[in-house]
């Protein structure tokens, strides 16, 4: 077994070169180690993240993968888009190498308490209000992970946070072995990721290594409304440390405070981490829709658990207006409001949006296809959607399971069809983006689809 702490002279691949290759490859040549990259694209493609690399030694298998190149590492670290199921893993498993995660190799170095925040939806909204609550109380924080910078540029910074906050996604977590956090926040489960896991179990099993090395000093904070998630608390390993709920439930109250946790009663959460019970309106709350509030309790218990304030919360909660993408106002037009929700990439993620609007929703959906079942959200489209656009490699498949559930088009490319949105709203209308798949059909990213969607509305006028 290598000892990830002692990497001197061992041979070390590398495999796909983004942001998190480029840190990790200097982190592993800081730690001695012999670094080899690999990546299935060419030197011209790779060149702006080849430049980073100039000052240090490093080798080069680019433009493709050599078996040969694989068979001669000691450990082989892989970026998290890379799949731990190619046959090139298997085959190198097989003799005798080693192959992790960067987020796995790059934790273990990680001295800080972390704060490791995983689930479907809400990550990385979560992660950020609970680092501006903390930085609100003066409590030094680095946040990292699946948001924001690579675990190795924080170990590579040599500049310690009195809190590490990592928000953790499947892909990250398929490595754990020794990741071991301080406290674990679970927002919420639902079908993801089908491009890359066979089966919703598969996709589950992942998300429960979160909880691999949980101990008595460990704190959970799950959604007591989510029903995976609860599924989830039953197991030994979550039930080895404490626990805390939240909830929108008025009913759980009494169980929830009994053992600790959050719950929203009318315009109040109500929070208990020890003897007291504490109270924060909601009066104020900028962000829109109830998993708003499902976010900002797991934010105030995961924040009050190193040493956040009451009034620092207090005053993120009435300033904080959501992160970008994630059913971001955009603006009016003629009495329609637009909304971008390129964030959501998952069917619970569209329903999510969905629940925060009434009635006379233009939704234009669709992106990559991913094998998702989009067939639960034929009901709240029923209820709330007025005209289905559907655009991009998903939407024969979305078509399918809830085109008849609304008024329906079928369009070819996404400027057309928020065009078409535009045509067909009256006043009183909210056209939103909330796409149900990932971009990477048309887009680079969902940052990018979303500001090429804000592009377009912000041309519109009436």
């Amino acid at each position: 077994m290598i000892d990830y702490q002692d990497v001197v002279g061992k041979k070390v691949l590398i495999v796909g070169l983004g942001r998190t290759g480029v840190a990790l490859a200097h982190l592993l040549v800081k730690k001695g180690a012999v670094v080899t990259v690999s990546d299935h694209k060419s030197k011209a493609e790779l060149a702006n993240h080849l430049e980073k690399m100039e000052d240090i030694e490093v080798k080069y298998d680019l433009g493709g993968h050599s078996p040969k190149t694989f068979l001669q590492q000691d450990l082989i670290i892989l970026s998290p888009g890379i799949s731990p199921n190619l046959k090139i893993f298997d085959y190198a498993r097989s003799q005798g190498v080693k192959v992790t995660g960067e987020f796995e190799f790059a934790t273990t170095f990680i001295k800080e308490p972390v704060i490791a925040i995983t689930g479907t939806n809400g990550k990385t909204t979560v992660t950020k209000l609970t680092q501006m609550m903390l930085q609100e109380s003066g409590v030094k924080t680095w946040v990292g992970g699946n948001f924001g910078a690579p675990v190795s540029e924080y170990v590579l910074s040599e500049n310690p946070a009195d809190v590490v906050l990592l928000e953790v996604s499947s892909f990250q977590l398929e490595h754990v072995e020794k990741f071991n956090p301080k406290n674990i926040v679970f927002t919420n489960l639902a079908e993801n990721h089908f491009d890359r896991y066979r089966t919703m179990e598969e996709y589950v099993n992942a998300k429960r290594r979160i909880f691999l090395n949980t101990n008595q000093a460990t704190t959970s904070i799950l959604n007591a409304d989510d029903n995976a998630v609860v599924e989830l608390a039953r197991d030994p390993a979550v039930q080895r440390g404490r626990i805390f709920y939240f909830s929108r439930k008025p009913s759980l109250e009494p169980q929830i405070m009994n053992i600790g946790g959050a719950v929203v009663i009318k315009d109040k959460v109500h929070v208990r981490t020890g003897p007291e019970i504490d109270y924060y309106s909601l009066e104020n709350m900028k962000m829109q829709g109830a998993h708003a509030q499902e976010n900002v309790m797991a934010a105030i218990l995961a924040s009050r658990e190193h040493g956040a304030k009451h009034e620092a919360v207090q005053r993120v909660i009435d300033t904080f207006g959501g992160m970008p993408h994630r059913l971001e106002y955009v603006r009016k037009v003629g009495g329609v409001e637009f909304y971008n929700d390129s964030k959501a990439t998952n069917v619970h993620a569209v329903k999510r949006a969905l629940a925060a609007f009434n009635e006379n929703v233009i939704l234009i959906m669709g992106g990559k296809d991913t094998n998702l079942n989009y067939s639960p959200l034929k009901d709240i489209i029923k209820q709330k959607v007025k005209n289905l656009i559907l655009v991009g490699e998903a939407k024969e498949r979305i078509n399918r399971d809830i085109g008849d559930y609304s008024e329906t088009f079928l369009i070819g490319t996404f400027e057309e069809a928020v065009l078409i949105a535009f045509q067909k709203s009256r006043i009183g209308d909210k056209v939103l983006l909330s796409p149900g798949a990932s971009s990477f059909d048309i887009f680079d990213s969902y940052v990018e689809r979303g500001n090429y969607y804000k592009e377009i509305v912000n041309k519109f006028n009436r």
